[in-house]
């Protein structure tokens, strides 16, 4: 991958602070700072601190972007599939099974 499209993917990664867990999100800005929308974490001033807890720029910590899927990197190409799910699908997934178990368990009263 070039330096160029790096520099592009991580302008768009979310970041958020280890201290109180905020995220920043660059496509968002931050209205408490009077930070645009589109700024990027890298091009924000030296003196930026978190807006929930002040925290400074150093205890943020990339999360990587919205849309992608959730898992290590390195995992996605495992399993059955499941790794190439966004996080919500993947919360659909398990809550959703957990209510057919249940809707299971509750029909189990009507034998008799």
């Amino acid at each position: 991958m070039s330096e160029e499209a790096t520099e592009a993917k991580d302008e768009q990664d979310r970041y958020e602070c280890r201290a109180c867990g905020y995220i920043y999100e660059p496509k968002k800005g931050s209205s408490t700072g009077n930070i645009p929308p589109g700024t990027a974490f890298s091009d924000l001033p030296p003196g930026w601190r978190c807006p929930v807890c002040g925290a400074i720029k150093v205890q943020f910590v990339n999360v990587g972007p919205a849309e992608g899927p959730s898992g290590f990197k390195e995992n996605l190409g495992y399993g059955f599939g499941v790794n190439t799910l966004t996080p919500s699908q993947k919360n659909i997934l398990i809550f959703g099974a957990l209510a057919a178990g249940f809707l299971f368990f509750l029909s189990l009263y009507g034998l008799r």
